[in-house]
């Protein structure tokens, strides 16, 4: 029941996620049954009722992210928003050197090597 490849995302309206959450609830039915008459995925109902649960349904989900992307985008900080997550990477660098290790690549290639190992000639 997913979403047809390369077709859009749909949003739907807090109402409309209320309505599939209290119908589960409160009628005791299962995620399936509330899908099928929504015409909506069952892992979507699941989800909505998790952040139901949670109260983040009116917000939506909390994604924290990378907070130290917004050094390297163009989002706009002032310099001292700039300045504190400047100091907290090298907070976190000087730690991960105070226990042995080198970070080298970056994104998915991130590698944590000691520094035993990088000092070492293979």
């Amino acid at each position: 029941m997913g979403r047809p490849k390369g077709g859009k995302n749909r949003k739907y309206p807090y109402e409309f996620k209320l309505k599939a959450v209290k119908t589960y609830l409160n009628e005791h039915r299962s995620f399936r049954s509330v899908a099928a008459e929504l015409n909506i995925a069952e892992a979507r109902v699941r989800a909505w009722v998790k952040l139901y649960n949670e109260g983040l349904l009116e917000t939506g989900r909390k994604r924290p992210g990378n907070p130290f992307s917004a050094l390297h985008t163009s989002k706009s900080l002032s310099k001292e928003e700039r300045l504190e997550l400047e100091n907290l990477k090298l907070k976190i660098e000087n730690e991960r050197l105070k226990k042995g290790y080198l970070v080298k690549g970056g994104g998915v290639n991130k590698e944590y090597v000691t520094i035993f190992a990088a000092n070492t000639r293979s």
